[in-house]
């Protein structure tokens, strides 16, 4: 894809961001674009990076750690976050190379995450990743446990908890994963006033290319955009 249809979609994806903001009666700077470059190579990276996008959200660890190296001095341009399932052999890597892991679900990630980023000398922040809607093939905590699992983290002396990422179930009708947003919004709220002091939970990582202006404006502060930014994904070389 060329740098101009990047920034061309990305100035249209602001616009609309903008305008879900406004309805919801929000600043717009409340809201985060994070470039989803799953399966995209580095000169489309390189091209994003150059067209605005600061903010970069990768699902394997392999794969951003090859896109990182080819792209040299320019990744630094970027923040890149962890926004697959990560296994716990893989945290040492996600630790150099991400400043945020959006898919924590369990404590012996968290933890494997502190001791690496001790390690390395660095502060890793992290999103708990929630199945708001209990589906089997998700990760995810489940929202009773979500508490429970903050709780036995929020101590690791190298992760900070700074809120919550979902993936609702699928749906074309946005009025059906309006709720999902919801009740997100709703939970990290919660878990805001039940951790106040130890945790920020300033964070709620949701919407994507399909239903990113319904996620604002039921309190989003990360949108995850790959579709509408990059085209269809491509096939892994």
């Amino acid at each position: 894809m060329c740098a101009s249809c990047i920034s061309g979609n990305l100035e249209r994806a602001k616009a609309r961001i903008e305008a879900a903001a406004r309805r919801a009666g929000r600043s717009p700077n409340e809201i985060r674009l994070m470039g989803v470059t799953k399966t995209q190579p580095a000169e489309v990276v390189k091209e994003a990076i150059e067209a605005g996008i600061s903010l970069l959200g990768e699902n394997y660890v392999q794969e951003a750690e090859k896109k990182i190296a080819e792209l040299g001095g320019m990744a630094n341009k970027a923040e890149w976050h962890m926004i697959g399932h990560l296994q716990r052999n893989k945290a040492k890597k996600a630790c150099k190379l991400f400043s945020c892991v959006e898919t924590v679900d369990n404590v012996k990630l968290a933890e494997a995450l502190s001791r690496h980023a001790e390690a390395s000398g660095r502060q890793i922040s992290l999103l708990v990743q929630v199945n708001i809607a209990k589906e089997p093939q998700k990760s995810g905590v489940v929202p009773e446990e979500a508490e429970l699992l903050v709780s036995r983290i929020v101590g690791l002396s190298h992760v900070q908890v700074s809120g919550l990422m979902v993936i609702p179930p699928y749906s074309d009708d946005v009025e059906k994963t309006r709720a999902w947003f919801r009740k997100a919004r709703l939970l990290r709220d919660q878990l805001a006033i039940k951790f106040k002091g130890k945790a920020d939970f300033k964070e709620l990582s949701m919407g994507m290319s399909n239903d990113f202006e319904a996620a604002i404006e039921e309190g989003s502060t990360i949108v995850r955009l790959g579709t509408i930014l990059f085209g269809p994904r491509r096939s892994p070389r």
